[in-house]
């Protein structure tokens, strides 16, 4: 089994080693940019849930030409892959996602944790399968995360260190630590998308 150390050491990999080369940097404005254009429609639920799907699935998308090293790598246009093609499913991923989130979070919050966990492939599902609908990612989503979510869990803690130091810095450091945890989550759906679903 794949260890979060071996996902964080693709991810540095990927991310060509240091803090301050090309495709780290990259990925750092790249999730910024997401995050500012969310930020904008932030005054409004509508606007954020509208723009959450294609917006995550244009990150999922550059992130895995970073992790792939394709010539897309340093170019920003997979940040718009969400808005192309099937843009209604990829509005409705990220609108199921967090509406059934939230659902499983007003029992307790350990259930909303798990489903969170549960539909964290979603978007990479939507943007590698633009013939599935909406419930098909999330359903799909869940499938692979089958006797996964506790090693996913533990991938997500074993950042919790990096954190508190990027956040010494003035929270800037914290930049860099997202932009860590986005290539290590894109380490480990490469890792199970072609692995047998577990029951």
């Amino acid at each position: 089994m794949v260890s979060a150390y071996e996902y964080r050491k693709r991810a540095r990999e990927a991310l060509d080693g240091s803090i301050f080369s090309n495709s780290w940097l990259l990925l750092l404005l790249v999730l910024l940019v997401s995050s500012a254009v969310l930020g904008l429609v932030g005054f409004t639920v509508v606007g954020t849930l509208i723009l959450l799907g294609p917006v995550n699935v244009g990150v999922s998308s550059y992130s895995l030409h970073l992790f792939r090293r394709t010539e897309q790598k340093n170019k920003f246009d997979p940040l718009l892959d969400g808005f192309r093609g099937n843009v209604g499913t990829n509005i409705l991923v990220g609108v199921l996602t967090t509406l059934f989130t939230f659902l499983w979070s007003l029992l307790f919050v350990i259930p909303g944790i798990v489903k969170a966990i549960a539909y964290s492939q979603a978007y990479y599902i939507a943007l590698e399968h633009p013939e599935y609908d909406a419930n098909t990612c999330i359903t799909e989503s869940r499938k692979m995360m089958n006797g996964r979510k506790w090693k996913y869990f533990c991938l997500q803690l074993s950042f919790i260190g990096w954190m508190i130091v990027g956040s010494l810095c003035f929270g800037v450091g914290t930049l860099w630590v997202s932009a860590y945890m986005q290539a290590a989550n894109t380490a480990f759906y490469e890792d199970i998308k072609n692995e047998p679903v577990l029951i």
